[in-house]
């Protein structure tokens, strides 16, 4: 496997890399980050093998507050267009989903806790998801939901959002959910967004969400068969 040169967008401190970065080390690939949180600069794009596009609270259509979305988006489309590996979690997806022209918009309700995720029909032949149960349980912290994008196929869908997870011409993945998550960021999310965690049928409470700690190992594997995948 050749050493990739990955790129990171982040969004907020509470919302990294989780077991990804664990499996860059593993594979002895190098890292480099954009936190907009911060100062941060972009980099050229002939820098760059892979960009990862994190998640955070905002909306694709928050310019006006985070005017710094306007360039990441451009990028993003660059990044894309210019055949790069892409790979965006929870904002992230929702940002790939806008740049290749599909709606992003608040769902029906929020996602938040470990609820049932399905695979497609067409998900349960693609080889990225090689050995996946039809359906597990898996992190969700969501409340926008995107159309999917064209020329895009739909591996991943739950009761309460339809679209979770596409794949673009092979190299760029949107996944609304978060297999990435560890203990350390699992903990770091929950005490950081208390504030929407108003239980009812969709949103679990930190104590339940917390509880469940036992689907992380499983998860973290299914992130990096497909991170596998995708850096073939």
């Amino acid at each position: 496997m050749n050493k990739l040169k990955i790129h990171t967008f982040m969004h907020v401190p509470y919302e990294g890399l989780g077991c990804i970065e664990k499996w860059i080390t593993l594979k002895k690939h190098s890292i480099t980050y954009s936190k907009f949180y911060e100062n941060y600069s972009l980099p050229e794009l002939s820098e760059i093998d892979w960009l990862i596009v994190m998640g955070g609270p905002m909306g694709v259509y928050d310019d006006n507050i985070y005017p710094w979305l306007s360039e990441e988006k451009n990028f993003i489309k660059r990044a894309i267009d210019s055949g790069k590996t892409v790979l965006g979690i929870c904002l992230g997806s929702q940002l790939i989903a806008d740049v290749l022209g599909a709606k992003v918009y608040p769902n029906k309700q929020k996602e938040i806790g470990w609820f049932n995720l399905s695979l497609t029909e067409v998900g349960q032949q693609h080889p990225i998801l090689k050995d996946f149960e039809n359906s597990f349980p898996v992190f969700h912290w969501h409340g926008d939901t995107f159309d999917l994008p064209s020329e895009s196929i739909q591996l991943f869908q739950s009761k309460i959002t339809k679209n979770q997870g596409f794949l673009y011409h092979e190299k760029v993945l949107g996944l609304q959910f978060h297999f990435e998550v560890t203990v350390k960021s699992l903990t770091n999310m929950v005490s950081n967004g208390m504030s929407e965690l108003v239980e009812n049928e969709s949103i679990q409470s930190s104590e339940s969400i917390l509880a469940q700690t036992s689907d992380i190992e499983s998860n973290n594997q299914k992130m990096y068969s497909i991170l596998d995948f995708l850096a073939k």
